[in-house]
């Protein structure tokens, strides 16, 4: 598969494929762009690698010129629509603003739906996207991981909402603003079965043993992929 750099669209979405022999892929929504969030985000790099360990391409994207959040869902459905069109099967994943950005794309009545979200720490609302309300439309199976201890995110009202609905809610003792190192995440990150056919399976499992074990904290500085929150 040809490895792009921007997808096609009136907006400027610059993205990075790992991966590309796989017939599955996930697409990953970086953090806030104007706090220096972008497909780099070592969480995002993370999340790769553990997707590339169990077989599974990763579309990592940077969003466009600010835009209040909607031209950021904007650049999730591009990402989502280009991966439609290049795999059979299609997961979505999102960190904090990208994890608001990513349950809004997936309840967009106009665009590409993918087989599953898994969402870490997500933001409640964005600007004018209220991604609360959008947890009502989703039609996939979604997973929300937060922490408990996390007094930065405004993750109540979105966790309290998922929880009504049925959704899977993984909760983490951890602070905020966790940060993780590459080679924590291929550490941790290989715990998805091979032998799960369904991409939105393997993204759950990505989420609830993954994403724990990315999060989990470290008392030692030491201890190789050392995370925090805070």
């Amino acid at each position: 598969m040809n490895q792009p750099r921007r997808l096609a669209g009136a907006r400027d979405v610059r993205v990075s494929l790992d991966g590309g022999e796989s017939d599955r892929v996930v697409v990953a929504c970086p953090p806030h762009p104007q706090l220096g969030g972008d497909r780099h985000d070592s969480r995002l790099r993370a999340v790769s690698d553990a997707l590339s360990a169990a077989g599974i391409d990763c579309l990592r994207f940077d969003y466009g010129a600010w835009d209040e959040g909607i031209g950021e869902r904007t650049d999730a459905l591009t990402a989502l629509a280009w991966a439609e069109e290049n795999y059979e099967q299609v997961g979505l994943f999102g960190y904090s603003f990208g994890g608001g950005v990513a349950l809004s794309a997936a309840a967009s009545e106009d665009g590409p739906t993918p087989a599953a979200v898994s969402t870490l720490a997500p933001a409640s609302k964005i600007e004018e996207l209220d991604v609360v309300a959008a947890l009502d439309s989703i039609p996939v199976p979604v997973q929300i991981v937060y922490g408990e201890r996390d007094d930065t995110a405004t993750w109540q009202p979105i966790v309290e909402r998922a929880r009504e609905l049925g959704y899977e809610v993984e909760s983490l003792p951890a602070r905020p603003l966790f940060r993780l190192t590459a080679r924590a995440g291929r550490r941790n990150c290989g715990l998805v079965s091979p032998d799960t056919d369904s991409i939105a399976r393997r993204t759950l499992l990505n989420g609830r043993r993954v994403l724990q074990e990315v999060c989990a904290q470290s008392d030692s500085p030491n201890t190789v992929g050392q995370r925090y929150w805070g």
